[in-house]
Formats: C-alpha cells, sequence, structure tokens
C-alpha cells in the first residue's frame, strides 16, 4: 500500500535512501513495512570509545507530523551513557523540539528542523556515543561516574557491550 500521509511519504522515502545507501555501522527500517511509524535501528560503537565492537538496538517512534517534529529514540536495553535516560530514551539537541530552548542551553539551530533526516540523526547519537555532553547529562548518576571516575565509566560500558553482543 503506498504512503498517504506526508509524514509516511518521507519516512518511506528516507527508508528507502537508508536500504541503498546506509551509513557504515548503522541500519535502520521499520518494524513493519506496514507501519512506518516505528523502526528498529542498530548502531555500532565508535571505534576508539568503551562502546567500541557493541552493537546497541533502539527503537524511533515517529510522531504523526513528521518532519516537523522530531521522532524519540530509545535504546532497548537502556545504555550506559551520560546523554541517555536511565529507561534508554536519548537526550540529544537534534531530538529537541525546534525552537527556542527554554533552558537557553541550546541555539535554535542545534534543535530539530523538518531538514534534519534519521541519518543525521543517527550519525549525531553514534557521535553521541563518542562524545558525551555532560554539561547537559540525562542521566545524573551516570554523568557523575564519567566526570569522576573515567576507569569506572569505560568498565561498566566494556561490560555492556560484552552483553550486547551475547559474552
Amino acid at each position: 500500500m503506498p504512503p498517504k500521509s506526508t509524514a509516511q511519504r518521507r519516512l518511506f522515502k528516507e527508508y528507502q535512501q537508508l536500504s541503498r545507501d546506509a551509513p557504515e555501522g548503522i541500519i535502520a527500517g521499520p518494524l513493519d513495512e506496514d507501519d512506518l511509524f516505528h523502526w528498529e535501528c542498530l548502531i555500532e560503537g565508535p571505534k576508539d570509545t568503551p562502546y567500541e565492537n557493541g552493537v546497541f538496538s533502539a527503537q524511533l517512534t515517529f510522531p504523526k507530523d513528521y518532519p516537523l517534529s522530531p521522532p524519540k529514540l530509545k535504546f532497548d536495553p537502556p545504555l550506559i551513557h551520560p546523554n541517555i535516560y536511565a529507561d534508554g530514551t536519548v537526550c540529544i539537541s537534534i531530538l529537541h523540539p525546534p525552537g527556542n530552548d527554554p533552558l537557553l542551553y541550546e541555539r535554535p539551530e542545534e534543535r530539530w528542523s523538518p531538514v534534519q533526516s534519521v541519518e543525521k540523526i543517527l550519525l549525531s547519537v553514534a557521535s553521541m556515543l563518542a562524545e558525551p555532553n555532560v554539561e547537559s547529562g540525562a542521566n545524573i548518576d551516570v554523568c557523575k561516574i564519567w566526570r569522576d571516575d573515567r576507569p569506572k565509566f569505560d568498565a561498566m560500558v566494556r561490560e555492556q557491550v560484552r552483553r550486547s553482543v551475547g559474552l
């Protein structure tokens, strides 16, 4: 059945693009081709980070007014990271609603806009794994460990990487 809404047409186009030419280390697509609003993603841990060699599963959930509003990205199982809430939800500027930040932390151009894409989101998340923003942390306990005891943080992540690949 061909996509009907603007959101469905856009998501179908992005799915086709990612199917043809996905960035290295990223796989993403709808859980069911009849429902373009729920995607599964696999993101490889960036090289030279504690996440290296990991493969992490996440769900992307798109609003009905996509691309006017951003999707939500949630790692399942949750990933240990300063910018990921304990429930696995990613906190990154590109996924925040468009416009001015009420907390005055982010510039409007850092936040969601309809010119963004699934590919840009996933590349931003992979980059976030390599370079956490602890000034705007989502998981305060993990931020503290990252700042105060980096060897402990690295060991916690490496253990999670082992579990992500079934070891």
